[in-house]
């Protein structure tokens, strides 16, 4: 069935500038008589102020991502001369964009993309689905980006920064020493990935380095929400397998903070390719980011996943303050009981989330968690 495409009016950035015509102001340099000008009766002037930055395209809109222009606009494009397309990486102004009969190609992106009005700090994306334009043998111009499902995003110099477009599931890696784990750090995440409606899987790398005893209790506060909770060692391949059953047709991403050893189960998961890693700092412990860029790996098990730079903060996007605790699985069941709806859990009286903290029927350190949340923007 045929879609039906409308004129759709979208704004443009605030730098954005249309055509400007010359001798804009016929009155200020005419001198002579009025009856002599042979005027262009189709010629359009350009509006005033805002208007500027507006302009009417052929389109569809769309529910998704309706905040900015980007998302609620499907450009319309002619689908019998252009190529659809998976964008595996990003750098800078090109596109590595993979065909669905496996060729590459480096893609431009369309003007009138870049120039669209948006909260996202890049346009395209590690994961987006695009049709783009074949110019010469193996380059291209992206005309389009398709409607994203399953992004993953953060708040970036007060910017939407999307990480990741068209995932199913997030993997958060942590490491149980060099560096060691940061619970807020999987917390920010996990909420990320209940908001996405993302499944979320914490594997916790480099167990042989502590006594695994050591983490059963941080293990068992997560079991008991629901999520899943692997012991891995990437140099010694211990968990591997169960990893590779988890990601077997999914389209994932794998998020974590520097020198927890990402690249190294990557590596691990699919032999050959090859992924770069570092040794963390024996001075401060923290890891060297060695991945810069988010990038696509077709799996040959299925599937594909996404390898993202290390992430030492994370600070959430789109999310208020009233909404963090329904994200908090624990927290949730007892914040729907409390006494005022707009409860803060903090001060408030007759507050349930508090007396379970008492009665042991939640975990302090989720609590605690909450709390820093709630007054830190980023951890």
């Amino acid at each position: 069935m045929k879609r039906k495409l409308n004129r759709i009016r979208i704004e443009f950035k605030k730098s954005h500038q249309g055509k400007t015509r010359e001798d804009a102001d016929l009155t200020r340099n005419y001198h002579g008589e009025t009856d002599d000008i042979d005027t262009i009766s189709k010629e359009r002037v350009s509006g005033k102020g805002d208007a500027t930055r507006h302009r009417t395209v052929v389109g569809e809109s769309t529910s998704e991502g309706m905040k900015d222009s980007l998302g609620s606009v499907e450009l319309s494009v002619n689908e019998v001369d252009t190529l659809q397309g998976l964008v595996l990486r990003v750098h800078g102004l090109d596109c590595i964009v993979q065909t669905l009969d496996q060729q590459i190609f480096r893609c431009a992106v369309r003007r009138i993309l870049k120039n669209m009005a948006t909260d996202q700090r890049h346009v395209v994306v590690a994961g987006d689905r695009v049709r783009f334009r074949r110019e010469g043998t193996d380059q291209g111009l992206i005309l389009r980006i398709e409607p994203r499902t399953g992004t993953l995003s953060r708040t970036s110099r007060k910017r939407r920064h999307v990480i990741v477009a068209n995932v199913d599931q997030i993997l958060i890696v942590t490491s149980a020493a060099q560096p060691t784990i940061k619970p807020n750090l999987i917390d920010r995440f996990l909420i990320t990935a209940e908001q996405n409606q993302l499944d979320a899987c914490i594997l916790i790398n480099k167990v042989d380095l502590v006594d695994p005893a050591s983490l059963q209790p941080l293990i068992g506060s997560y079991a008991q929400m629901g999520y899943r909770v692997m012991m891995v060692s990437a140099s010694r391949g211990w968990g591997i397998d169960a990893v590779c059953g988890l990601l077997r047709n999914r389209q994932s991403v794998i998020v974590g903070q520097s020198g927890v050893g990402k690249s190294s189960i990557l590596n691990f998961i699919e032999p050959g390719l090859n992924q770069r890693v570092q040794a963390v700092s024996t001075e401060n412990q923290k890891g060297k980011h060695t991945t810069t860029t988010a990038e696509v790996f077709p799996l040959s098990m299925g599937g594909s996943i996404v390898d993202t730079p290390g992430i030492r903060q994370f600070q959430l996007y789109d999310i208020v303050p009233a909404e963090i605790a329904g994200l908090f699985r624990d927290l949730r069941p007892f914040a729907s009981l409390c006494r005022f709806p707009n409860c803060t859990h903090q001060h408030e009286s007759d507050c349930k989330v508090k007396d379970a903290i008492a009665d042991h029927r939640l975990d302090v350190r989720r609590y605690e968690s909450y709390c820093q949340i709630l007054e830190e923007p980023a951890c």
